[in-house]
């Protein structure tokens, strides 16, 4: 059940981060939005509707959460970037996961995905290395700094295309 929850591992942050590391992270950030796209091209609606574990949430949730969650992490990141070591709010995940806009087309959060991401990753490129080490406090992670950030969203970004396409193997849609 956990290689299922996890499929790619939970997120660890290493302590030496070298450019080549950031750089990397960086790209499957990039390389997120057309991924996405393109491996839930030809799905169906019925498809969309599958959930990739037990209990779990369907492709079309995860999809959804992408867009909210990466909306999250660059507002974060700039609030990181604009003030001292801001507080940032939560949200509960799963309560929006049942709202009812993750019931509209994948196309919408899409939309979001690619803007957030384009712009995201542009800023992060533009970014001075003492800019990294900018900091926001989240009510239950603590202090994290925007180095720390940018590697766990490329392995959430990572961590849910692995979901879907774990899936999509498994049913043969793949």
């Amino acid at each position: 059940m956990e290689n299922v929850r996890y499929p790619i591992g939970k997120f660890e942050m290493v302590d030496d981060i070298r450019d080549d590391v950031l750089e990397k992270w960086i790209r499957d950030i990039e390389l997120l939005p057309r991924t996405l796209q393109e491996v839930t091209k030809n799905l169906t609606e019925e498809q969309l509707r599958t959930p990739y574990r037990s209990g779990g949430w369907t492709i079309k949730q995860v999809i959804h959460h992408l867009a909210d969650s990466h909306m999250n992490a660059y507002i974060r990141l700039k609030l990181a970037l604009t003030e001292d070591s801001p507080v940032v709010k939560t949200y509960d995940e799963n309560k929006w996961s049942v709202q009812k806009d993750y019931e509209m087309s994948i196309q919408s959060s899409f939309a979001i995905i690619d803007g957030t991401h384009s712009r995201w990753c542009y800023l992060l490129r533009h970014l001075s290395s003492s800019d990294f080490n900018k900091t926001f406090h989240h009510p239950d992670l603590g202090k994290t700094t925007i180095l720390s950030n940018v590697g766990m969203y490329a392995w959430h970004g990572r961590h849910h295309l692995a979901h879907i396409t774990n899936l999509l193997k498994q049913k043969g849609w793949l």
